[in-house]
């Protein structure tokens, strides 16, 4: 099984600032905003105040965070979470699209069924102020692994992406036939058959990569996670300690590696 750390979410190119831990201690990876689309849009175009968390309008949390713009169009990608949407979608699926050259990364590493999506972004903690949510002023960005897919098929032709009509990359105009695939997950985990082939995650300690006292995307190395266990040219850029893959990549595909499973596993089950 390989795992694949796939970055996602608002950042400071897109969106303009960290996603929020929730005072809750939900990880709300915001789907980053959309430029590309252009009138008339397509049916399945996603507004920020299409979606709530526990009841609460997207739009209104971006109020409180205050990105450096207003947003209107969202790309919902990777659709992990349940029950989001103000109106229910019939028949949804949880899926992950990929195009371009991060498509590319993926392919030429042969990822495929059975492999293993960890999604992180940008996160911030947050506390509610004025029946808004903002961010706390002491709290540092961090990066945390928020979700996970196990990938049960890999959709490639339009017709297959089409079926999932609210998905973004549904709207097959607007891609290159070659270059578009959909990820859809496993019913269950392979080495936690308890648990669902997909999920979101609470934030925890040991889930976050960034290595205390360290910027952001400054990770705490793990010896699977060093360029020579990643399939491709990548180079450790970090300064005084710790790892950093510089740039604005997306996919970081791990070699197989039994402890790299065993940590993945760690994450998602709380048994393990």
């Amino acid at each position: 099984m390989k795992i694949i750390l796939s970055r996602k979410g608002f950042d400071s190119s897109s969106g303009g600032c960290p996603n929020p831990v929730m005072p809750d201690g939900a990880l709300l990876s915001l789907p980053i905003p959309d430029d590309t689309l252009t009138p008339p849009l397509p049916d399945n175009a996603v507004r920020y105040d299409d979606l709530c968390y526990d009841g609460c309008p997207y739009i209104k949390i971006l109020k409180g965070l205050k990105p450096r713009k207003s947003f209107d169009i969202c790309h919902l990608d990777p659709d992990i979470r349940e029950g989001i949407r103000a109106n229910p979608v019939d028949g949804w699926k949880p899926a992950f699209g990929q195009t371009g050259s991060p498509l590319g990364v993926l392919r030429n590493a042969g990822v495929t069924a059975g492999d293993l999506f960890l999604f992180f972004g940008v996160f911030r903690e947050t506390e509610y102020h004025n029946g808004y949510v903002r961010f706390k002023r002491e709290a540092k960005p961090l990066q945390v692994i928020y979700g996970y897919m196990q990938i049960g098929a890999v959709l490639e032709t339009p017709e297959e992406i089409a079926g999932y009509k609210w998905h973004p990359h549904a709207a097959v105009q607007h891609y290159n036939p070659k270059k578009n695939a959909l990820y859809v997950p496993s019913d269950r985990l392979s080495f936690c058959p308890s648990l669902p082939g997909y999920g979101v995650l609470s934030y925890r300690a040991d889930r976050v990569l960034t290595k205390p006292n360290e910027n952001a995307a400054t990770w705490e190395e793990r010896s699977f996670l060093l360029p020579e266990n990643v399939i491709g040219n990548r180079k450790n850029s970090a300064n005084g300690g710790g790892l950093y893959y510089a740039g604005q990549w997306q996919e970081l595909v791990l070699k197989s590696d039994e402890n790299a499973e065993k940590w993945a596993a760690s994450l998602i089950d709380d048994t393990v």
